[in-house]
């Protein structure tokens, strides 16, 4: 035992211990809010754990929002296509094929330590991005900062599933992808203003956002060596995929259809506007515009589901979006800055939904069903981004948008096939 084991745990290592071994949590009232429905009996919310685990989420996504803000500059400077520059995003997704693995270590061991080291390996690889001086260079540096993200993102979302219980898992991942949805509204206007200023090689003396997420990850989770899952009612990994199934794959096809026009807003806006003759400044900060909807649109999202149903959230998402989508296309200043709030916000209702929807359905498998979940949807959309840059090649931006929503609408019916959600009034199969 070390000297370091005595300390009095925080109040994260405390809401841990409480979720692991079953225990109801003892929060105090200002911290974690109103219990849910009244209920005595109820798990009160543990909010100030949860903010902990979101503020991490934006300091280690900070930094991959930089990519779509500086493509502009890379594809001038080194000469690239859009197809070529679409494949960037690919390789920095492509380390998110191993996210199932680590979930699945994650639901048994304690990987503490990678989950408070991501956010600073992040920000140093990414920070170097300015003194890139060709397109390998580029890419190697955007492959590791993806495996430090991926395994990120394979651990800490079952830690917040676990930590906000069963009747407020909606509002938890509202707050989880909150922290990712800060981060690309801050990363962007944040690198556009730097490069703006000092040029492309300022970049790295932006690394110290995620050294401090590391350090506050550190203190908060403190020497706790109990974990977020179950592992000793996790199921094995094919059993565990047998019965997550009937959700996953109409889930997976939402993903396919939605996509092509949410990479196209994520990864070419900048580019979409710099073509149509916006500043570079101007194009880049839209990209805050439309994320800052976004990370409104996650916290509202993720809490309604939690009482009209997961199946009525995302059904709006589906219809809403395409609909402000095609305004966006036809119009032009005040009222295309309008359109952009109005996709943002409706576009990610749909994720915080989803991926309670994936943890409800794997209560002991959490790490690995989120994990399977996110490496195959970080695939399909980084081989999406990829798509809509040839298309952009072959007929325009313009064009590529108009398909990708059109797609968009495809995966409507698909919302009708997954099951009904175990804490709403959702009637179905």
């Amino acid at each position: 035992m070390t000297t370091t084991l005595s300390r009095e745990p925080t109040q994260f290592q405390e809401d841990i211990i409480a979720t692991s071994t079953g225990k109801e949590m003892d929060t105090p009232a200002n911290e974690s809010g109103v219990s849910q429905g009244g209920n005595p009996g109820a798990q009160e919310f543990p909010l100030g754990s949860i903010l902990t685990i979101t503020l991490g989420h934006a300091a280690n996504d900070i930094y991959m929002s930089f990519l779509p803000a500086l493509l502009p500059l890379f594809i001038a400077n080194l000469g690239l296509s859009h197809t070529r520059a679409g494949l960037l995003s690919l390789l920095r997704q492509t380390p998110a094929l191993l996210q199932p693995a680590i979930g699945h270590l994650a639901d048994r061991f304690n990987l503490r330590r990678l989950v408070i080291l991501a956010p600073t390996i992040t920000a140093v690889m990414t920070s170097l991005l300015g003194l890139a001086p060709s397109y390998t260079v580029l890419a190697l540096l955007l492959v590791v900062a993806g495996i430090s993200s991926m395994a990120f993102h394979a651990v800490v979302p079952a830690m917040a599933g676990e930590l906000s219980g069963a009747s407020n898992i909606g509002r938890g991942m509202g707050l989880w992808i909150f922290g990712g949805e800060l981060g690309f509204t801050l990363g962007p206007v944040l690198i556009v203003s730097v490069v703006d200023k000092f040029g492309l090689r300022a970049t790295p003396w932006l690394v110290g956002i995620g050294m401090l997420g590391s350090l506050l990850l550190f203190f908060r989770l403190g020497d706790t060596r109990q974990r977020a899952t179950q592992s000793a009612q996790s199921l094995p990994w094919r059993q565990a995929l047998k019965q997550m199934r009937h959700i996953l794959l109409p889930l997976l096809g939402l993903v396919v259809t939605r996509s092509f026009a949410m990479s196209a807003m994520a990864s070419y806006l900048p580019t979409y506007l710099s073509e149509a003759g916006a500043s570079f400044w101007i194009a880049g900060a839209s990209l805050t515009v439309y994320q800052g909807a976004a990370a409104c649109g996650v916290l509202v999202g993720g809490s309604l589901s939690d009482r009209v149903g997961r199946r009525a959230v995302m059904l709006g998402s589906m219809l809403l979006t395409p609909l402000f989508l095609f305004a966006f296309l036809a119009l032009d200043g005040a009222a295309q800055l309008l359109t952009l709030l109005a996709i943002g916000f409706v576009v990610v209702t749909y994720d915080p939904v989803a991926m309670a929807a994936i943890q409800e359905s794997s209560a002991h498998n959490r790490a690995l069903a989120s994990s399977v979940y996110l490496s195959l949807a970080f695939l399909i959309r980084s081989l999406a981004v990829v798509a809509v840059g040839a298309l952009g090649d072959w007929r325009g931006l313009q064009w590529a948008f108009t398909i990708s929503t059109c797609i968009f609408l495809l995966g409507t019916p698909l919302v009708f096939l997954l099951p009904a959600s175990r804490s709403t009034g959702d009637t179905g199969p």
